[in-house]
């Protein structure tokens, strides 16, 4: 007997939670149907408000920005392009520039080991206009061509390093 309540008790928690099946199809609101480049989300309902993705992803590009950005990469990468001074006095400096990700990621690096003395041109920006969080420069080095990843965590912080990639692709 307690072993059929049990069951019984079980089926009905089961069948309270699962969803009710209709054989007409709902209706699209006018909204959903007016935002067709909307993704939508479980149920049908568009993620954004109003239907429509945002234009970008919380921070929008303008000049002040790319500047910032060039002048941070340029900055970290002169500092990290420095072979011969010793690790300590390396990490402590660039670090400065760097996320805390990077940092753990880079304090143990020999800057003996870093192939790279100089840059040898300007950098390039390379943005996403749609995400202001993130972006690129590139720069022409003595051993070849570099890839510095910046982020930010709002427009008014400042721009920091993520990553340097050299041109063989390996941190």
């Amino acid at each position: 007997m307690k072993r059929a309540l049990t069951a019984l008790a079980a089926l009905l928690v089961c069948t309270a939670c699962a969803p009710v099946s209709t054989s007409t199809p709902a209706e699209p609101s006018p909204s959903a149907s007016a935002a067709t480049s909307a993704t939508l989300s479980a149920g049908g309902k568009p993620q954004a408000p109003g239907g429509t993705a945002p234009a970008t992803l919380g921070i929008a590009w303008d000049e002040a920005s790319k500047t910032a950005a060039l002048d941070t990469a340029t900055k970290a990468m002169t500092l990290y392009a420095r072979p011969a001074v010793t690790d300590k006095v390396w990490i402590q400096e660039l670090g400065q520039l760097l996320t805390p990700q990077a940092t753990a990621d880079y304090q143990y690096v020999d800057p003996a080991n870093i192939p790279v003395t100089r840059i040898t041109g300007a950098g390039q920006l390379r943005i996403e206009e749609s995400n202001g969080f993130g972006c690129h420069v590139v720069f022409p080095t003595d051993a070849g061509d570099y890839d510095v990843q910046l982020l930010r965590s709002a427009a008014d912080k400042p721009w920091q390093v993520n990553r340097f990639t050299p041109p063989n692709g390996t941190k």
